[in-house]
Parts: structure tokens; C-alpha cells; sequence
């Protein structure tokens, strides 16, 4: 068994650090972390004081998702909603700063959108996916073993195929919540969503884009032997898998970190130490190759203080063939905070993981119990079980156990220290 350090919760301390720190370099999932997880994502809402904090952390603050920035669910309109006229989020530079779609999808904080490394023949066949799930959806909940009110069938399809432009969605969330009287029927309801996505790489294959899309479970647990991302079923507590994305391959979080390093180096040095036009598409998929490539380009003289900040982490015991325990680890964030956290041992540099509870919002998924984690002072994974275990080579420095809201809190803080200090 590994040693483990205790999960600090101990956010005075991180704020001095990180309020003092010369450079900083802060990377931020939203959904769960900034704002609630909803079942419905155009319910979503930001804090007025978090967008007017992430302006003021300009240059040191870039998000990494795997939503969007635009599109009828993207995040641009939900900053949008906080603004009234003739307030202009545009103008004045209020867009949330960096990466969407899990990488592919890069804005500036003046809402300039671009998608580097993605072909038009790439984003044709993903335009056509929103009205293919809408299709698949209404047949699948119309009949057995679902048998839906046709009248409500509609609703929850609207609810649950999200047109995202570069990472089309199936968002089961809704859908949970319906069955949940009936959690057999969401177990099939899962895997014919499986089957869908499946059905759409054998097309785009049969159109010679074989090699441009996979499917992104959320949350997930780990990969497979053949380097596919295994869903995680629903059980009695948990939903499991919600969100069945059809992405582009390269679209992964780990190699968005250093696409965002890229950019953090040349605005603050005027050189582009991975080249101006790196971008997902071209960089390694391997974790261990993508390490090495930031050993070879950056300066870990300029390395800034490395943040990321994710909640979505999962680790569940699995008992082999043999009767031995495998752990079989995932979560949308965890490749790149993992990576961060490397990236702070090889260069020598401060590096710090910070996870948001997030299971206190519409979506049912594993949470920390603060007075649990006091009491397991010695064994302090015991208290996020399904999220993190003590073998676990992903460290979790510092815990937000009260969600998003006491995130958004520190967030503001640390934005106006930095103004205050002047910090870059």
C-alpha cells in the first residue's frame, strides 16, 4: 500500500499560497465546480462575482471541459445570462477563457471560438449526430421495455440530446430520475445508449473517418485492454454512467493541459515553446509521451504554480477471475490531474489537485462525509469511497467538501488578492 497524504482541507492556507505565488497557472472543469450539476443543462446558472473573478485572473485562468463553449447548452450563453444590457460580455471580455470539448474547442475571453486540428468532413458527420440520438431516443422510450406517455416523450428527449457543435450528448440525467422507480429499465436504457454510439463510429468509419471520433463516458471507469473507456453501470445508489459523448479523438483533458501551458508561455514569455499552431489533435494520446514532450519543451524556470481543479474522479474495486481485487479508476478529470500533478515532480515545481464534492447536486454520484473524513484520520481515503482509494497514484490535495458554492467563495477571494498583489 502506497503512502498517502491526508486530503487537506485547509483552504486559508491554500489561498495565501496561491495568492502570493509569482506565477500561476489555474485549470478548471466546470460542471460540478463553478456551478451545480443540474439534470437539465439549460437550467445551469454563474455567479455574476465568479465570471467577474475569472476577468481578473486574465492570464492566470483558463478552463478545460468537456461541454462547449457555444451552442444552444454551451457555456457562452449561460455567462451571457448573467449580464444585462447594454452590458456585453464580448466586449468587455467576460467569456470564460480556454478549452471545451475536451480540448478541440478553443476560446479567447472575447468569446473568439476557433477549433484547431478539426476537419470540415469532421465537424459535417458531428452536426448530424443531435438529430440521429433524437431519432434513436424517441423510438427506444416509446417502446417496451419503456412504454413512455408519448406525450412526455418529447420533453425528455429535448432534455437529453444536448446539439453540442464539436461533442454531441446524450445526457441520461433526466432519464435517471424518470426510471428511477424501475432502475432495471435505466440499466437498458444505458446500454442501448452504449450500442448508439457504437453504431455511430462503425458509420463514420464506413466514411472514412475511422480514426476521428471515440466515445467519452462520463463518469467512467478507466479503460479496457483495448484502450476504451469502460462505463460505469448504475447500481442502487449511484446513477453510473450519464453522459454518452461522441467526441474527437484527442480530445482528452491530460493533453489540453498542455495546450493551455502553450498558451500560458506565450503570453507571458512571446514564444511558443510547443510551436504556434500545436494543438490537440497533434499532441501524443500516450500520458507517459505527453510528459515528456513538457519536459523537452518548457522551461521549468518559468513552470508557474500548477492548479487543477475537477470533481469528477472514480474508483471502484473490481474482483478478478482469480478472486484477487483490481481497482478500476476513471473520471473525466482524472487524466488531467494526474498530469498536473506529474508535471509539478518533473519539473521540479509547485503542483496542486483540488477536488469539488459535487454529489450534492441533481446528479446522484459518490460524496465526501466531512465528519466521516475526521473520524478516518488514519485511513482517510475510507471516507471517499468511489471516488479516490489508498493506491490510488492521483493525489487529492485539497478538498472542497461543501461543493461548488464554497469553491466559487475561495475562488473570488483568490482573484481579488491577486489584483491586489498584483500577481501574473
Amino acid at each position: 500500500m502506497s503512502e498517502h497524504p491526508a486530503f487537506s482541507r485547509d483552504h486559508a492556507a491554500l489561498l495565501h499560497t496561491l495568492a502570493q505565488a509569482p506565477r500561476l497557472l489555474l485549470i478548471q472543469d466546470l460542471d460540478g465546480v463553478c456551478m451545480g450539476l443540474v439534470r437539465d443543462p439549460l437550467t445551469r446558472q454563474l455567479d455574476r462575482g465568479y465570471i467577474q473573478a475569472a476577468r481578473q485572473l486574465d492570464g492566470s485562468f483558463y478552463v478545460l471541459t468537456n461541454g462547449e463553449h457555444i451552442g444552444s447548452r454551451g457555456v457562452n450563453a449561460i455567462v451571457e445570462q448573467a449580464f444585462v444590457p447594454p452590458e456585453h460580455p464580448r466586449e468587455q471580455g467576460f467569456y470564460l477563457p480556454g478549452l471545451a470539448a475536451g480540448g478541440v474547442q478553443l476560446q479567447d475571453r472575447h468569446g473568439r471560438v476557433s477549433h484547431p486540428g478539426v476537419s470540415e468532413a469532421e465537424l459535417r458527420f458531428l452536426a448530424g449526430v443531435p438529430v440521429r440520438a433524437t431519432r434513436f431516443l424517441t423510438s427506444l422510450l416509446a417502446n417496451a421495455p419503456f412504454h413512455l406517455d408519448p406525450h412526455e416523450i418529447p420533453a425528455l428527449v429535448g432534455t437529453t440530446v444536448l446539439d453540442n457543435p464539436a461533442s454531441p450528448t446524450l445526457n441520461l440525467n433526466a432519464l435517471h430520475a424518470r426510471l428511477a422507480p424501475a432502475p432495471e429499465r435505466y440499466g437498458h436504457l444505458q446500454q442501448a445508449a452504449g450500442d448508439f454510439m457504437q453504431e455511430l463510429l462503425d458509420e463514420a468509419r464506413a466514411e472514412g473517418l475511422g480514426d476521428a471520433f471515440f466515445v467519452h463516458y462520463a463518469p467512467n471507469l478507466g479503460r479496457d485492454g483495448q484502450g476504451q473507456e469502460r462505463m460505469k453501470p448504475a447500481d442502487t445508489q449511484q446513477a453510473g454512467t450519464t453522459d454518452f459523448q461522441f467526441m474527437l479523438k484527442g480530445a482528452v483533458k491530460e493533453v489540453g493541459v498542455l495546450v493551455i501551458l502553450n498558451h500560458y508561455y506565450h503570453r507571458h514569455t512571446g514564444h511558443w515553446p510547443l510551436g504556434e499552431h500545436f494543438n490537440a489533435r497533434q499532441a501524443p494520446r500516450d500520458p507517459h509521451a505527453l510528459l515528456q514532450l513538457a519536459r523537452t519543451c518548457l522551461d521549468p524556470a518559468l513552470m508557474p504554480h500548477l492548479v487543477g481543479v475537477g470533481d469528477t474522479v472514480a474508483s471502484a474495486p473490481h474482483i478478478d477471475e482469480d478472486g484477487t481485487t483490481a481497482w478500476l479508476r476513471g473520471g473525466s478529470d482524472r487524466g488531467f490531474l494526474l498530469l498536473v500533478q506529474q508535471l509539478g515532480q518533473a519539473m521540479g515545481s509547485p503542483a496542486t489537485t483540488v477536488y469539488i464534492d459535487s454529489s450534492g447536486g441533481e446528479v446522484r454520484r459518490p460524496g465526501i462525509d466531512p465528519a466521516a473524513l475526521e473520524r478516518a484520520s488514519d485511513a482517510p481515503w475510507d471516507a471517499l469511497a468511489g471516488i479516490t482509494d489508498a493506491d490510488d497514484p492521483l493525489r487529492l490535495d485539497v478538498l472542497f467538501t461543501g461543493g461548488h458554492g464554497e469553491y466559487v467563495a475561495f475562488f473570488r477571494e483568490l482573484a481579488q488578492r491577486r489584483s491586489v498583489h498584483g500577481g501574473g
